[in-house]
């Protein structure tokens, strides 16, 4: 299946401040999430961004803030995205408009990104995690929770392999944009 930058979105899940100091290579998630949304921002694919419980885990992390621009996160207090009406609600709208497929990344992979791709499948859409933008407290959740998601559909992919992907040729300005992120 060809991704296509026309017809897709972008995820962000609980990329929090106080839940990324406690994830396993936290800083390598973040920095990686940041190409991400750097690239997407350059190809104009919009991005959903999502805080679980931000009384307590806080913000969305600085380094992504800063890159997302004018956003509005969405708070929620079930794991799975689309648990909350409101985010359920946006990505049927992203859908009716012709976004069939959802890149995912974020934290943990094992709990809220899993779920959120579980529904997300139920819901018409293909997500797509992004594995080097996702993490887990603990390493072997994390490989287990994208074992589980390729067995629900979801399909997986890197960053740098998702942002060319969507750039299709060389040559172009966005292109050129895209190869200074990855470097």
């Amino acid at each position: 299946m060809r991704i296509k930058k026309e017809t897709t979105a972008a995820l962000f899940v609980d990329l929090q401040e106080r839940l990324i100091p406690v994830i396993d290579q936290g800083d390598e998630v973040v920095r990686r999430s940041v190409i991400l949304l750097e690239g997407l921002n350059v190809l104009g694919v919009p991005s959903v961004f999502l805080r679980q419980y931000s009384k307590g885990l806080g913000d969305i992390v600085p380094e992504l803030r800063d890159v997302a621009g004018d956003y509005t996160p969405f708070d929620k207090l079930a794991y799975s995205a689309m648990q909350d009406e409101a985010i359920a609600v946006e990505f049927q709208r992203m859908k009716d408009g012709g976004i069939t497929t959802v890149l995912v990344c974020g934290v943990e992979s094992h709990v809220c990104v899993l779920q959120s791709c579980i529904d997300l499948v139920a819901a018409g859409l293909q997500p797509v995690l992004v594995a080097d933008c996702a993490g887990s407290r603990n390493a072997y959740d994390k490989k287990i929770g994208l074992k589980r998601a390729v067995q629900e559909g979801v399909l997986l992919t890197t960053a740098e392999a998702i942002l060319f992907e969507l750039c299709v040729v060389a040559g172009t300005e966005e292109f050129k944009a895209i190869s200074k992120l990855v470097k």
